[in-house]
């Protein structure tokens, strides 16, 4: 039974977004599953779910992989937002951004886990990517570069 109803949990919350217990435990219900409060909220703990932000503003239950994904979404959009240029030197990319912005943006090019990628080391608006060859630069800086155009 508690397989099933978590199983159900997981199926309702990739399908709708729920923002509290109680509108998980009325949706179990109608769907024949008779829960309590309580046992939802030990559901929700056992399965490791998470409140996020949701594409309409409020927050919703989401798996740890699904926050995580979210969260990488965000983190690339504010690297777009925030550099103001890229430039390789040999096996080196050099990203200027705004002030105070270097630390997301290079949080961000740590979550693309590009293989390429051996390191990044950032400050208040520049980042140092470090690459294993000068070809890699070029490509990983152009790979940057049209990421933010799509991004805007």
């Amino acid at each position: 039974m508690k397989n099933a109803r978590q199983s159900a949990i997981l199926s309702i919350i990739e399908e709708r977004d729920v923002q509290t217990q109680e509108e998980l435990a009325r949706i179990l219900t109608e769907l024949g599953i008779r829960v309590t409060q309580a046992t939802v909220s030990r559901d929700i703990k056992e399965l490791r779910l998470l409140k996020v932000l949701s594409p309409s503003g409020g927050y919703k239950y989401a798996t740890a992989d699904r926050a995580e994904h979210g969260i990488s979404e965000r983190l690339v959009r504010m690297f777009a937002e925030s550099v103001l240029s890229i430039q390789e030197v040999n096996n080196l990319i050099v990203i200027r951004t705004l002030s105070g912005s270097a630390n997301v943006a290079g949080e961000a090019i740590d979550n693309m886990h590009w293989p390429e990628i051996l390191g990044t080391i950032s400050g208040d608006n520049t980042i140092l990517v470090i690459l294993g060859t000068a070809e890699e630069a070029i490509e990983v800086a152009e790979r940057f570069k049209e990421s933010i155009r799509v991004s805007r």
